[in-house]
């Protein structure tokens, strides 16, 4: 097993914020949108949008509730299709006709876990690749391996969801998310509903389980508190565009406009407590 992830302490505006350490790794794109517009109803949502991904890193984006984050998500596991633009996942577009092959090598984790409630924590883990087939051995053996990751206590396995605590949904719900050993890990805002002591708690298992697996992630959140604690690159949204993407230090140090101030400010009293873990 690999040490924990290294991080240091540095202050800016008054308050002190750990940044992680990483390797410095090549940052080759796993996933690019590319000049995505998106509505929903009448809505414009996404406008115009250019992302890339890194591979291998962890990318946090942030914003305000409304301000188009989890359409972006979905669009980028092809759940929604861009009205134009185009979604490229590991240099291939995505597409109705490739968009089922390509959305499993993704691990997708959305708010309050997305449980099948008449299905036990093993099936809802093992329900993809039951459907594709894979040995019953194979299966069990990955199991395991997924339990001793996510510190999941073996008994809960045949526990239905009602049975579990909310941390314990949303480590099946991760544990689903990488039974196929997915390249890529898209969270939705995948702790906001846990009480702060579980959620703490998640936050520490995750990120551990980040730098161990080395995967590219997407996690969405409103939190800068936890944008600080897992984050190697920000994107901040407001109404459905980029407002500033770079280290979280520029946006503290050289906001892009006014709203990034606003935005960092209405957390500030947060973050210092969340920053001192």
């Amino acid at each position: 097993m690999l040490a924990k992830p290294p991080t240091s302490c540095k202050a800016w505006l008054g308050f002190s914020v750990r940044v992680r350490q990483r390797p410095v790794t090549m940052a080759v794109s796993m996933l690019e949108l590319v000049d995505v517009h998106k509505h929903l109803g009448d809505k414009l949502v996404l406008h115009p949008l250019d992302l890339e991904v890194p591979a291998g890193k962890t990318l946090v984006v942030l914003g305000p509730s409304g301000c188009g984050k989890s359409t972006m998500i979905r669009l980028m596991n092809g759940l929604l299709r861009p009205d134009s633009g185009a979604v490229y996942f590991d240099g291939e577009m995505l597409l109705v006709n490739n968009v089922a092959p390509v959305r499993r090598r993704m691990g997708y984790v959305i708010q309050g876990g997305g449980l099948f409630p008449h299905l036990t924590a093993r099936q809802n883990m093992t329900l993809v690749a039951r459907h594709l087939g894979h040995d019953a051995s194979a299966m069990a053996k990955r199991v395991e391996e997924l339990r001793k990751l996510t510190s999941f206590p073996g008994d809960g396995l045949d526990r239905y969801p009602r049975e579990l605590s909310g941390g314990q949904r949303q480590r099946v719900s991760l544990m689903r998310a990488l039974f196929l050993d997915p390249e890529l890990l898209l969270l939705d805002e995948p702790l906001g509903a846990l009480d702060p002591m579980i959620r703490s708690e998640l936050q520490d298992d995750l990120r551990r389980i980040f730098w161990e697996l080395g995967k590219t992630v997407v996690l969405v959140t409103h939190d800068l508190s936890e944008a600080a604690f897992f984050a190697d690159d920000v994107v901040l949204m407001r109404d459905g565009v980029v407002v500033q993407r770079g280290p979280l230090v520029d946006l503290l140090q050289d906001p892009a406009d006014a709203f990034v101030t606003r935005f960092v400010n209405a957390q500030r009293t947060d973050w210092m407590g969340g920053a001192q873990r």
